[in-house]
């Protein structure tokens, strides 16, 4: 009978260990410790728990979900406009779990963070997107793309916070379709044109200026001097000029010349 305590007592600290386990949850996580089987499953069957945790392995299990900001690139996809342009968008979003919403999360999905990111999540952006894209025609979003980008932002964030997330950035990546594109890059080299042609006229403008003004100063210099040329000045300009020989004019010496 003595040989046969030590057995015993292993065996029990055997079931012991194989009926309870332990995990610990990490920082930046919330722990969910969810019942497997028994009358609570389905019903009260998850709960929140933090630190060190002892479960029973056979009835229950542990979910980590990350607490931290998280991002998540989408592929792209296409949405209509009102009048039925097709736009592509090809969106980011950066999230996380709202701190004590981790059991109604689970409660609701039963998935993990990531099946749920991939799966429901975009489809509340797909949606975010595809409800308020219809409320508006082309040339008003290319119009007021911020207050659309700032709509969809507000719509998804409500969604995501009724199911406990809390968005806490969303980049659209819209992109027009090609015809409109186009249509864009044309109107701006006619803009660009037209600027450059106006910027020649007014270049061209102020050379005809310039040289309106400098005739008109040279007219204006002429007439001056015309006015000043008097038969007094002239003489007197001859006078100083004399080289002291006595000038010929005509047939006989002249000491001056008449002007007039």
């Amino acid at each position: 009978m003595k040989k046969l305590i030590p057995l015993i007592f292993f065996l029990i600290l055997l079931i012991v260990g194989f009926s309870f386990s332990c995990t610990r949850i990490d920082a930046g996580h919330e722990g969910i410790l969810v019942k497997m089987y028994g009358s609570d499953k389905g019903v009260q069957d998850v709960s929140l728990v933090t630190g060190r945790v002892f479960y029973n392995p056979l009835s229950e299990d542990v979910f980590e979900f990350p607490i931290f900001i998280q991002t998540a690139d989408y592929e792209a996809f296409n949405v209509n406009a009102k009048d039925g342009s097709v736009f592509t968008v090809d969106p980011t979003i950066s999230f996380a779990v709202t701190p004590g919403k981790s059991p109604h999360i689970f409660s609701k999905y039963r998935k993990t963070i990531d099946e749920i990111t991939k799966t429901t999540l975009y489809n509340y952006v797909k949606d975010a997107f595809r409800n308020q894209m219809n409320k508006y025609s082309t040339d008003e979003l290319i119009s007021n793309r911020q207050k659309f980008e700032a709509d969809v932002q507000a719509t998804l964030a409500s969604t995501l916070e009724n199911d406990g997330f809390k968005l806490e950035q969303l980049t659209s990546g819209l992109q027009y379709p090609d015809a409109i594109v186009r249509a864009i890059d044309a109107k701006n080299k006619a803009v660009q044109e037209a600027m450059q042609v106006e910027n020649e006229l007014k270049v061209a403008e102020a050379q005809a200026k310039k040289l309106i003004i400098q005739a008109e100063a040279e007219k204006k210099a002429n007439e001056l001097k015309q006015q000043a040329l008097t038969p007094l000045l002239i003489q007197q300009q001859f006078i100083e000029k004399w080289d002291g020989r006595t000038p010929l004019y005509g047939n006989a010496p002249m000491m001056f010349k008449n002007v007039q």
